[in-house]
């Protein structure tokens, strides 16, 4: 949804986060995998939002009589939201790149899990699983996403979820794992994920990120495959 231009910093935070960095998720030159130049990609759809005269209006900076462009602003907000939420990774020099695997830290990951003070010695096996709706998934970047656990049946599960959900869509399965402490795994995905800053809040349920496959895959891989 295209967000209306004011010349504040409340839009240049709002369009940088909401708009511009999931168009900058899902290009083609991101989504490679390559390391690619931050201003390169998003130039082109600052463009696309904003006239040059939209782009060159000039905002106070906060706590300060200093006026900047608000151009110069979007491209502030977009490095630090970046970085921030752990969707880009940077490589110095305005490079940067998504993140593997591998850039999922043990503390990173101890953090998120062991905020769920609800595990225990009676955590057991089951099903972590992935779902959206079709009018919701998107193959060229980030979508709400629902990530949950079960111990029986994924697709009733799911089934069971949705029967009084205000949709006419039937949900699609993205993805499912059979994993050792299942409560442990759920609370460590979610952990991660929200501290990426991808928990989508105002939505029914606690379990709705905005995400892509690869990214839960590659978290889910990181855990089953970390000690015990």
């Amino acid at each position: 949804m295209e967000i209306p231009f004011e010349p504040t910093r409340s839009f240049c935070y709002h369009f940088s986060r909401y708009q511009a960095l999931p168009e900058i998720l899902g290009s083609p030159e991101v989504l490679s995998g390559s390391p690619f130049r931050l201003i390169d990609v998003l130039k082109p759809i600052i463009d696309k939002h904003l006239t040059p005269e939209q782009q060159s209006v000039t905002v106070r900076r906060a706590e300060s009589e200093q006026q900047e462009p608000v151009r110069r602003i979007i491209k502030g907000f977009i490095r630090i939201l970046a970085v921030r939420t752990g969707q880009l990774m940077p490589l110095g020099d305005g490079m940067f790149r998504l993140p593997t695997v591998d850039d999922i830290s043990e503390e990173e990951l101890e953090d998120a899990a062991f905020r769920d003070e609800s595990m225990d010695a009676t955590d057991t096996d089951g099903s972590i699983y992935a779902y959206s709706f079709p009018s919701l998934v998107n193959d060229s970047g980030p979508f709400p996403i629902k990530v949950g656990r079960t111990g029986s049946d994924v697709a009733a599960r799911i089934q069971q979820q949705c029967r009084n959900a205000a949709t006419f869509d039937n949900p699609v399965t993205l993805g499912h794992w059979q994993v050792k402490r299942v409560r442990f795994v759920e609370s460590a995905v979610h952990g991660v994920l929200r501290s990426r800053g991808k928990w989508r809040e105002n939505v029914p349920g606690n379990e709705w990120f905005d995400t892509t496959m690869r990214e839960i895959e590659s978290i889910i891989t990181f855990i089953v495959n970390s000690p015990s």
